[in-house]
């Protein structure tokens, strides 16, 4: 569960925000949900702006206690891991373009990592610290809408020392999409070691449907095919309250971004049912139509030495999950 705290409810006074942060802490908890994100960095309604690392940690101690409680009642033990930590970019990419990022100070870590002790032992939660695995930091990592900032290792060495002297904790690096599979194992190297993606799989999600519609468009009478682009272009303008206070610039900068920015706004429309239902009908046709092994060395190169090897077939559903494979086998090699 990532990001657990009051941060859907910021514009709240901070005791309604954290009541409403219990309840979702206990559900996730009760759902089966084992590594918890406490994070409690976000400024409520009458709170100081930043809040104090004694302020964030205590929260997350309160939350923590819910949790603890929780996964006893309903599975009979204690054996959550958590996240702490709060030093993380904006959800979904940067708004702005970056050319370099900040790293975290291993002081600044330091000083997080003893405000949730002292907050943990307040709430007699000391017993638990062994499985506090992970502290969310800044190694240096982010991407804007087209643009990835590299890791380099150099700029982090202080910083990846320092939790050397912790034994049970590791790193947690946000915003690692896009990273080249070298960076992702610099990273795991240096002891950022739970590497987190998100926009980067649904990113090849959309690449790979983007591909299978121009091969729709090779194979299928006009009167039949999905139209998938078009139907996403129309209902993205037609309801534009997920990217359009990320996407600036003139209306073919707009555009573009809609489509192929790296923070990917996209992801959020894939379930509304007018799209939904171009999926179906994209996928449907070229399992009607078989695809010609040309047309998949064309739009799928990656996937066409897989499909001639007989690794997998030429379905719509196996060629659309080998692509956003070739992004998770990065991770899954850079882990070891």
């Amino acid at each position: 569960g990532d990001h657990l705290g009051p941060n859907r409810w910021q514009n709240e006074p901070a005791e309604d925000a954290m009541t409403k942060a219990d309840e979702l802490i206990r559900t996730y908890v009760a759902a089966g949900f084992k590594k918890i994100h406490l994070d409690c960095s976000m400024s409520c309604a009458g709170d100081p702006v930043p809040l104090t690392d004694e302020i964030v940690a205590q929260r997350a101690a309160r939350l923590a206690v819910i949790a603890e409680e929780t996964c006893e009642k309903h599975f009979g033990v204690r054996d959550l891991v958590y996240v702490i930590g709060t030093e993380v970019p904006v959800p979904g990419g940067a708004h702005e373009e970056l050319n370099e990022l900040a790293v975290t100070t291993p002081q600044a870590a330091s000083a997080t990592i003893a405000a949730h002790q002292d907050a943990f032992a307040r709430h007699q939660l000391t017993d638990i610290w062994p499985r506090i695995t992970g502290l969310v930091v800044q190694p240096g990592v982010e991407f804007d809408h087209n643009n990835v900032i590299d890791y380099r290792p150099e700029k982090a060495r202080a910083l990846s020392e320092m939790v050397t002297h912790h034994d049970h904790l590791v790193y947690e690096a946000h915003s690692t999409d896009y990273q080249t599979p070298h960076a992702l194992s610099q990273l795991v190297d240096d002891h950022f070691a739970i590497l987190k993606v998100g926009p980067g799989l649904t990113f090849a999600l959309r690449e790979a449907l983007y591909a299978l519609a121009g091969i729709e468009d090779e194979l299928v009478a006009p009167a039949v095919r999905s139209g998938l682009r078009q139907v996403l272009e129309d209902v993205m303008l037609k309801q534009p309250g997920y990217w359009q206070s990320y996407y600036t610039g003139d209306e073919q900068t707009r555009r573009l971004a809609r489509s192929y920015s790296y923070s990917d706004r996209i992801r959020y429309y894939w379930p509304d049912e007018t799209i939904s239902a171009a999926v179906t009908r994209l996928l449907e046709n070229l399992t009607e139509t078989a695809i010609p092994l040309p047309l998949i060395s064309q739009y799928l190169p990656l996937q066409y030495p897989l499909v001639r090897a007989g690794t997998i077939s030429a379905t719509p559903e196996e060629l659309i999950i080998a692509h956003i494979q070739t992004v998770l086998r990065h991770y899954h090699d850079a882990c070891r």
